[in-house]
């Protein structure tokens, strides 16, 4: 008896769902089939998980299921008991910044001396343009001040460690991929607050020294303790570097559901437009990073890398910066719609990538 392919049932059963879905939205119960739409994303993301070409799309598909349950049943996210939900904000992004120490090594920052020219196109585009380009978008919203302002966030903030990962899928450079995070990561809480003062001054007040410190809490500390962490026990903790990056997804997704949940109201208001500037600051990331490193004549390998680098902002630190401020329900609302969009057209960039090998990857080889 042949052997039923469950995973192979879970997406032909994604499949069933969606005219059901469309017929339902057409008929105007959109805000009944909440359930529904929870269903198709869990049955996607299962079925994903069982084959290796769909692999990297479980992580978004779970976002969405997770996003949804926000939307529909916010209750759950908001609040239990007198603790708020928002309050593990800025632990779980300490968790994750800790977990990316624990990751790295003094070696780490040492590639800048490695690829200097490298470093640098990367670091000028991710931190010297984008955050412009999030002020234009953001100046002609039309968007209330803070959620304006969001976006502008959005474009201030270094790459995370989801660059990484997909710089890996891309077959691009790795290690150049780490070393432009490292430095970016460690420039940001000197450098995104004078952007956020600079740009988006105009939209609301920006205290400079006192942003400075939460980033520094946020990033530096946990950073630092892990890169400690790594010289001690390097080597000798393997369940640990199992664990965090699954710790990691695990909190980026809960950190997204709860700024989902805290910002309802104003996602259904403007939710569509506020998809749409966020993907097209995304998509101009790539398209910067990858022509300007293309110009500058650095390798298709190099070039991958920094499209990805400039692309991929770290909304879980954006938001973080957002809920330190008392405005993660405005300002916090574009780097949650940001994340799981990333991960999606990211996931979308490297399977692309990688199916099209560099030839300076093969000299390496």
């Amino acid at each position: 008896m042949k052997k039923i392919n469950i995973y192979y049932v879970s997406l032909i059963l994604t499949l069933l769902l969606i005219p059901g879905i469309l017929i339902l939205i057409l008929m105007g119960k959109i805000g009944d089939i909440g359930w529904l739409i929870m269903l198709f994303f869990g049955l996607m993301s299962f079925g994903f998980a069982g084959y290796k070409s769909l692999n990297s799309y479980v992580f978004p598909a779970m976002i969405f299921f997770g996003v949804t349950w926000a939307m529909y049943y916010p209750r759950y996210f908001v609040q239990i008991g007198d603790f708020k939900m928002t309050d593990l904000i800025i632990p779980l992004i300490q968790i994750i910044m800790f977990g990316m120490g624990t990751s790295m090594s003094i070696k780490d920052f040492g590639g800048v001396f490695k690829s200097p020219k490298g470093v640098l196109v990367g670091v000028t585009a991710q931190l010297g343009i984008m955050p412009f380009m999030g002020f234009v978008l953001a100046k002609f919203s039309g968007f209330p001040p803070e959620i304006a302002a969001g976006i502008v966030l959005i474009g201030s903030s270094p790459s995370g460690v989801a660059s990484n990962v997909m710089a890996y899928l891309a077959k691009a450079n790795l290690a150049l991929s780490i070393t432009i995070t490292s430095i970016a990561t460690i420039m940001a809480p000197f450098v995104t607050p004078m952007l956020m003062k600079l740009l988006a001054g105009e939209f609301v007040e920006i205290d400079v020294l006192a942003m400075m410190w939460s980033i520094v809490k946020m990033i530096i500390i946990p950073i630092g303790a892990g890169l400690l962490f790594n010289r001690i026990f390097g080597g000798k903790a393997i369940w640990l570097d199992k664990a965090m990056p699954i710790i990691s997804m695990l909190g980026i997704a809960l950190i997204i559901v709860v700024i989902t949940a805290a910002g309802r109201d104003a996602l259904l208001d403007i939710g569509g437009l506020l998809m749409l500037l966020v993907s097209i600051h995304n998509l101009f990331g790539y398209v910067l990073g990858y022509w300007y490193a293309r110009v500058l004549r650095l390798s298709e390998q190099d070039s991958r890398t920094i499209a990805l680098e400039v692309g991929m902002q770290n909304g879980g630190l954006a938001s973080g910066i957002a809920n330190s401020l008392g405005k993660i329900a405005t300002m916090g609302l574009a780097p949650a719609v940001f994340g799981p969009l990333m991960n999606i057209s990211g996931s979308i960039l490297a399977s692309y990538w990688h199916k099209r090998i560099p030839e300076d990857y093969l000299d390496k080889k």
